[in-house]
C-alpha cells in the first residue's frame, strides 16, 4: 500500500494510521491467515512494498496452518474472501486523500485487473479498471465506497477520522456554495437597483415621470430613497406585494429606453 497525499501531512498521517490498523488485524481463523497471505501475493515472498508489509508477511508465515493450503476465491467464505482483499490492498494498493477527496486504487497485472474487479463487485464494492503504463489499475474514486471497503478488511479509528474529514468536507462545501449564491444574488440586485435608480432619473428629468401613473410615482420614489434598498425591503415600505414591486421596476426601466436623453 503506497501513500499519495498532495502534500497534506495531516492526509498522509491518516493514511499511514489506516494502513498500520489494517495491517495489525490478527485473523482469528487459520483459513484468513492463509487468505491474507495468499493475498499479499509477492510480497509474502521477500517483495513487500515496505516495512509493514514485510512484518506482516512474517508473522502470517509463522502462523499455524492448521491444514490450511492455498486459496481459491470461488469456494471461500466472505471472511477469508475479505482476508484476501485486506492483504491485496496491502501489497499493491495505495489510497490518496489529496485535494480533500478520497481515491482508492489496486494496481496489478492487466490480466488480473478484470478478475479483481468482479471479486469486488460480487462483494457489492463494484469498481473500474483500465490500464496504465502496462499496469492493471483497479480503481474507487467514491468516499462512500472507500470507506465501506476500508471497515470491511479493518479499519478502525482511523477510519472514523476519515469519515469525520469527509463530513467536515461536505459542511464546508455546502458553507462555500451558499456563500457563493448569495454573494451572486446580491451583485444581481445591486446592478438591478442600479439600472433603476438610472432609469427614475431618466423619467424624472424628462419628465414623463409625472404622468405615470400614481403607483409607478411612489415605486420611483422610494427607489430614489433608498437606492440600496432590496424589492422585498421597498414592498414592505409601500405596502405593497413584492410581485407589484418588480413588475413596477422593470416598467420604469421599460419607459426610461423610451425616454428622451
Amino acid at each position: 500500500m503506497t501513500v499519495r497525499t498532495g502534500g497534506d501531512r495531516i492526509a498522509r498521517d491518516l493514511v499511514e494510521a489506516l494502513r498500520a490498523e489494517i495491517a495489525a488485524v490478527d485473523p482469528g481463523r487459520s483459513c484468513c491467515r492463509a487468505a491474507e497471505r495468499a493475498g499479499l501475493g509477492a510480497a509474502a515472498t521477500g517483495h513487500a512494498p515496505n516495512a509493514v508489509v514485510a512484518r506482516l508477511a512474517v508473522r502470517l508465515d509463522r502462523a499455524p496452518p492448521d491444514g490450511q493450503q492455498g486459496f481459491a476465491w470461488d469456494d471461500a467464505a466472505e471472511h477469508c474472501r475479505l482476508a484476501w482483499l485486506r492483504g491485496r490492498f496491502l501489497a499493491c494498493g495505495s489510497l490518496s486523500l489529496a485535494a480533500g477527496r478520497s481515491h482508492l486504487e489496486f494496481v496489478v497485472e492487466p490480466s488480473e485487473a478484470p478478475r479483481l474487479v468482479a471479486r469486488l463487485t460480487e462483494l457489492a464494492l463494484p469498481a473500474a479498471w483500465r490500464v496504465r503504463r502496462g499496469s492493471g489499475v483497479v480503481t474507487w474514486k467514491s468516499g462512500e465506497t472507500v470507506v465501506r471497503f476500508l471497515h470491511l478488511v479493518g479499519a478502525g479509528g482511523a477510519l472514523l477520522e476519515l469519515q469525520a474529514r469527509g463530513v467536515a468536507r461536505t459542511l464546508h462545501s455546502d458553507l462555500t456554495r451558499q456563500l457563493n449564491a448569495e454573494t451572486a444574488n446580491l451583485r444581481r440586485g445591486v446592478r438591478a437597483a442600479s439600472r433603476q435608480l438610472r432609469a427614475t432619473q431618466r423619467l424624472a428629468a424628462s419628465g414623463r415621470l409625472a404622468v405615470l401613473p400614481a403607483t409607478l410615482r411612489r415605486v420611483a420614489g422610494a427607489r430614489i430613497e433608498a437606492p440600496e434598498a432590496t424589492t422585498s425591503e421597498l414592498a414592505e415600505q409601500l405596502e405593497l406585494t413584492r410581485s407589484a414591486v418588480q413588475r413596477a421596476l422593470e416598467r420604469l426601466v421599460r419607459e426610461a429606453a423610451d425616454a428622451p436623453a
